[in-house]
């Protein structure tokens, strides 16, 4: 976690990944996935690693490929490695996995009503039913940036600089939640402040403690999305 910003310097807006910070960790629906089709662990994440940016996961996450495309070339990777995977099938694990963490939503809610700006800064990809899945979770926020949609993916720099140019914040003004740490790592560098998140709690609660702000509240029901 980076120190915060000097003391002169108000926090304007919050940025929250998605997976893994407000809704659901897609990382067990992938590790359910390779145990139950037999792959070793960690299968989808070495592919993912060794295609790099130029791999298919990273060109389905700016919107180079659809995902029918991505399953072809992401099929072709796991067989090049030495196994064979069904592409359709495991995003469609991870779409069903994701629901939303509710005392996360309740932090946004409560962030917003603060005054402060609040955005989503998500690698996605696009499916035919991706707006209708994501309408009312988009409602919550004042700027949602979807990696696919914008042609840039996280960790590249660039993806933090529009997501602050779009909620008129300067990068030092603005907290980053993610829970990969190779995500938190270009938004410090360009000034932001970062908290890495695992459980919700710890993570609201350096948020509360950043802000001086109460974001706690009685559990709301979870909804897919």
């Amino acid at each position: 976690m980076s120190l915060p910003p000097d003391p002169v310097t108000r926090f304007r807006a919050i940025i929250f990944d998605l997976g893994g910070v407000v809704l659901g960790s897609p990382l067990p629906a992938i590790a359910a996935y390779e145990t139950q089709t037999g792959l070793p662990p960690h299968f989808v994440a070495r592919l993912v690693v060794e295609g790099g940016d130029d791999g298919p996961w990273a060109r389905l996450e700016r919107g180079e490929l659809d995902a029918q495309a991505f399953g072809a070339a992401f099929e072709q990777q796991a067989v090049a490695a030495g196994c064979r995977l069904d592409g359709a099938s495991l995003l469609g694990r991870i779409a069903d996995a994701t629901v939303v963490r509710a005392p996360m939503l309740t932090a946004v809610r409560r962030l917003r009503d603060a005054g402060l700006r609040v955005a989503a800064l998500t690698n996605a990809w696009a499916t035919p039913d991706r707006e209708s899945r994501v309408a009312s979770l988009a409602h919550e926020f004042d700027c949602f940036v979807e990696s696919f949609r914008v042609g840039m993916r996280k960790p590249e720099p660039r993806i933090y600089e529009l997501v602050c140019r779009r909620l008129d914040v300067q990068p030092a003004a603005a907290i980053f939640l993610d829970d990969l740490g190779g995500n938190l790592k270009p938004a410090r560098a360009i000034g932001m402040t970062t908290i890495k998140v695992g459980d919700a709690a710890p993570a609201i609660a350096e948020l509360e403690r950043l802000l001086d702000v109460s974001l706690q509240a009685s559990v709301e029901p979870e909804r897919h999305t």
